[in-house]
């Protein structure tokens, strides 16, 4: 890993580009870029030329490369600096859309996430309850949030409610692993989740805990998961930073 702007450029992946293709030529230059630094051929403090440079190797035009670069700019993934060359800053998190817990995803996807518990407590379910709406007044839960951070960086805000009858979250090491992980060994088998993912600006907490500005926007997911029995075992209110995550899905034509 290169740790200066001065470093020596890392040799540029291999890149085809298809001239017939009906695909603009500056976005098959960006999209196998971003696949060289999400799968890891490109890591993140590697500096690669600049543009001039990259369009000379490639035989493309100066504004086409400008383009390209703009693209991964945009999403994050790189930054430049005028007449030294162009940054990779880091791969994206991409979530697949199915019934894990991001803790198993970011490990799964190669990385060492750490967590803060801000704040963890056992309260009850009342008529002016948000979440969980469909267990009755009175139900007992477990009340928590967490910030989770990769490599030094806020990626995520976490608010859990968790009915009691479901787990004893008391001693659960939730700074250490995931609530799913907690779950499972509580012998819990999580089936099927209710999902909603949207977007909005951050507060000011959240834009404090996030290091972004307020108003920053920022993607949210909200989900209740219930068990093999049916019964509800989470629900889950969270908010990421864009730039170092995203959704991804597959849909099938019926």
């Amino acid at each position: 890993m290169n740790n200066s702007w001065y470093d020596a450029a890392v040799p540029l992946p291999v890149i085809d580009v298809d001239r017939s293709s009906p695909i603009p030529l500056y976005f098959q230059v960006a999209e196998q870029l971003e696949r060289a630094i999400t799968e890891g051929r490109l890591a993140p403090g590697d500096r690669i030329d600049n543009e001039i440079t990259m369009a000379q190797q490639l035989g493309l035009s100066r504004p086409t490369m400008r383009q390209a670069i703009q693209v991964l700019v945009d999403k994050g993934l790189v930054v430049r600096k005028r007449g030294v060359g162009t940054q990779v800053v880091h791969g994206q998190i991409r979530r697949s859309i199915e019934l894990t817990s991001l803790y198993d995803d970011l490990v799964r996807a190669g990385s060492v996430p750490e967590t803060t518990v801000l704040s963890f407590e056992r309260s009850t379910i009342d008529a002016g309850s948000e979440e969980l709406v469909q267990l009755p007044d009175g139900t007992e839960v477990w009340r928590f949030e967490r910030l989770r951070t990769v490599g030094g960086k806020p990626l995520a805000l976490l608010y859990n409610v968790v009915p009691v009858s479901v787990a004893d979250l008391s001693s659960a090491s939730l700074d250490k692993s995931g609530l799913y992980q907690a779950l499972r060994s509580a012998g819990v088998h999580l089936r099927v989740a209710d999902q909603q993912i949207s977007a909005r600006g951050a507060t000011t907490r959240e834009a404090r805990l996030l290091e972004e500005r307020k108003g920053a926007p920022l993607l949210t997911m909200r989900r209740t998961a219930y068990d093999d029995e049916g019964r509800i075992v989470e629900f889950g209110s969270h908010v990421y930073r864009p730039e170092l995550y995203s959704f991804q899905m597959t849909l099938v034509d019926r």
